[in-house]
């Protein structure tokens, strides 16, 4: 018995050295190396001490902030969609148009990822034109009969107007969930939000400038 025992911890010692050999160890935080964590749209990147980033990290369990941010931005996203439905038969720009047409490319994606999403957590998907009061850069209903209402230049500046304070609001919003939110997936997303519709909103300037 004592001899079978020394065989296997000579057998363990040896498979242990293999595996040293071949499969590097993931950083640890009692490690002393700097960590360089990247900022966010906006932000310089700083260097973490090791315990930081030991809890800096994303996490593949999402919380309260990570699903209300998802549930709230799929109404947000189709209030924009149905601003953006509107440009091709109102409006006079071109380039309005063509804007309008690169937000429903951008924001119809996103709102079937953020809706598989909310699935695969046994989340709630927000039903169509659910209430959404409070919610930054939300048209109030008054404002979206009066956007249908419009055409030509008339509909290029309510519409312009309308969606700039509406990405605004998104940004807000992508901004208070990598603060508070902990889903990797989601910190993803919100940075792709705030740096896409920030973009849009410079073009939607130039354009409110060309007015």
């Amino acid at each position: 018995m004592r001899a079978a025992l020394i065989v296997f911890a000579s057998l363990l010692v040896v498979l242990t050295g293999c595996t040293s050999s071949t499969a590097p160890q993931a950083p640890q935080a009692g490690s002393t190396a700097p960590v360089i964590a990247p900022g966010r749209p906006g932000e310089q990147a700083r260097t973490l001490s090791p315990s930081e980033a030991a809890t800096a990290v994303p996490s593949e369990t999402p919380n309260a902030a990570d699903i209300t941010y998802v549930q709230d931005m799929i109404v947000h996203h189709r209030q924009a969609m149905d601003m953006a439905l509107l440009a091709p038969s109102r409006a006079e720009s071109a380039k309005l148009k063509s804007l309008a047409d690169r937000i429903k490319a951008a924001q119809g994606p996103e709102i079937q990822f953020m809706t598989s999403w909310l699935r695969e957590q046994e989340q709630k998907v927000p039903e169509h034109h659910a209430a959404h009061e409070g919610m930054p850069g939300m048209a109030t209903p008054e404002q979206m009969e009066a956007l249908k209402a419009a055409t030509g230049k008339d509909f290029d500046r309510m519409f312009l107007q309308l969606m700039i304070n509406h990405h605004l609001g998104a940004i807000k919003m992508s901004e208070q969930v990598l603060g508070g939110g902990k889903h990797i997936r989601i910190e993803e997303l919100a940075s792709d939000v705030s740096v896409t519709q920030a973009a849009e909103i410079r073009r939607m300037q130039e354009l409110q400038r060309a007015l």
